[in-house]
């Protein structure tokens, strides 16, 4: 390493960010990358360890040590490079991704763990800044079309890996913008969508064409079918193209069936919180659900709940309460006993610091209201026996809601588009496919593929980045016989 000693002599920095009583005013990103002398002390502290965990850590096994190295040397352009051989997307990952890379830091045993994820923002904010990036087109044609369904992070990072050796891609996109849930599940402020758009700008120099409106599959329900302005049948595309990647994700989430779940005010987090993103991006949306003076509640204690948090403080809330059923997390978690891997521990997000009462192990029983529209939710404490929850007796209490956010995760993709292809699922309602051998990302279904959500189920933006980079090796392959793809 550059710095030897630097772990011994630099104390971590966190990003600098806008107040929580300023930044709850908009709707945009509030932390700053480094600048160029924080950004070599903090990669400084990258310890010469001998084994670098944080590569495993890290689901698309980005080559931490080496970019910290060159960002202490001040080689920048470099460590961009090192960066983008593991990660399409650092931009996405740098602002939301959770970091267990940090979490298996070597550092981390007995002090703060390297700020990974600080320096890899500072990298490809950098990048942009020189316009050091550029289309990679690639040199010749294969005459092989492939087609993906679904422009999230999977589909996205799929397809530029495929467009870069040659390959005449097509994205189908249900929405009216590329992104899926990096455009319309996470907020602006944790995302500022400028992002997703000039990443599309060098696809599309790439090579990549993106259909959006386009629903891919047959007899859907008109509430879904609403968001797209046309579709297309699994047949039409395994006519029309040489292979087909399913990349669309977890979309279908948990219900809460509790007697009053049909008022007026009780609503998906995923019908809230695109509605802003919409707002954000100067689309004119009717009768939008807004937090605006009200008592809201939001069930779910995950990230897709801290987003409603953010956005129901941004309309003015008149206050927010967040329920999780599971017990409190410890506040410090047992490092000796987790390490290297991802602990159980409370973790407060910058939503929360904005204003939220937080509780634990409550479970919700019914929700009340008048005239057809919640008003209080009734509630319980629980507690957890041999990994069954039973309720505290005389604990239960009521709460003042106007608006109730379910945000209790998602259960399973989309199943119009899986039963259109007729692909094997597995028993949590994914499509069934292996991500090692010969068979790697493929379904049931001849040249039929699947990667991100749609095959693993919910989970997290680098996880999608890395089964699209591995699937298209996998579709390259099929298609070609070999491919010199990284994974």
């Amino acid at each position: 390493m550059g710095k030897v000693t630097g772990f011994m002599e630099y104390a971590r920095l966190q990003e600098a960010a806008e107040a929580p009583a300023t930044r709850v005013k908009h709707h945009k990103e509030f932390l700053l990358h480094l600048d160029d002398a924080a950004a070599k002390t903090q990669a400084a502290r990258c310890m010469d360890c001998g084994i670098p965990f944080c590569n495993n850590g890290c689901p698309v096994n980005n080559i931490i040590p080496d970019w910290n190295d060159l960002v202490y040397r001040g080689n920048y352009q470099e460590a961009l490079d090192t960066l983008h051989s593991t990660n399409n997307f650092p931009e996405f990952t740098g602002r939301i991704c959770p970091a267990p890379c940090e979490t298996a830091c070597t550092l981390g045993i007995n002090s703060d763990a390297v700020g990974i994820k600080s320096i890899e923002h500072f990298i490809i904010d950098k990048g942009w800044e020189n316009a050091w990036i550029k289309p990679q087109i690639a040199s010749s044609s294969t005459g092989k079309k492939i087609a993906i369904v679904g422009s999230g992070p999977a589909g996205m990072a799929a397809a530029q890996q495929l467009a870069r050796v040659g390959h005449a891609v097509t994205v189908f996109e249900k929405n009216d913008r590329v992104g899926g849930l990096l455009r319309y599940g996470i907020p602006d402020f944790k995302l500022e969508k400028l992002h997703i758009d000039r990443r599309v700008e060098q696809m599309q120099a790439e090579g990549v064409v993106f259909k959006t409106g386009v629903l891919v599959g047959d007899d859907f329900p008109q509430n879904i079918t609403n968001w797209s302005q046309e579709t297309i049948s699994a047949a039409q595309l395994q006519e029309q193209f040489d292979a087909i990647i399913m990349a669309g994700g977890a979309e279908q989430p948990r219900d809460l069936p509790v007697p009053g779940r049909e008022l007026k005010g009780v609503h998906f987090a995923m019908d809230f919180l695109p509605q802003q993103n919409k707002v954000n991006a100067g689309d004119k949306v009717k009768e939008q659900i807004k937090a605006t003076g009200k008592h809201v509640v939001v069930i779910g204690g995950g990230d897709t709940g801290s987003d409603c948090v953010g956005t129901s403080n941004r309309h003015g809330a008149a206050s927010v309460s967040q329920f999780e059923v599971m017990p409190m997390p410890p506040e410090q978690e047992n490092i000796p006993l987790v390490w290297p891997y991802w602990p159980l521990k409370l973790r407060t997000s910058s939503s929360h610091e904005e204003g939220c009462q937080r509780d634990w192990s409550v479970a919700t029983k019914r929700l009340e209201g008048r005239n057809g529209k919640v008003e209080k939710l009734i509630a319980a404490r629980v507690e957890w026996r041999d990994g069954k929850m039973q309720e505290v007796a005389d604990s239960e209490f009521e709460i003042k809601a106007d608006l109730v956010l379910l945000a209790m995760g998602f259960v399973s993709p989309v199943q119009q588009t899986l039963t259109s292809f007729g692909v094997e699922q597995d028993a949590r309602g994914n499509v069934r496919a292996t991500t090692e051998g010969v068979k790697a990302y493929v379904s049931s279904v001849n040249k039929v593929f699947t990667a991100g959500d749609m095959r693993r189920g919910q989970s997290l933006v680098v996880w999608a980045i890395r089964e699209g980079r591995q699937c298209a090796q996998a579709v390259d392959k099929f298609l070609m016989g070999s491919s010199l793809l990284p994974l």
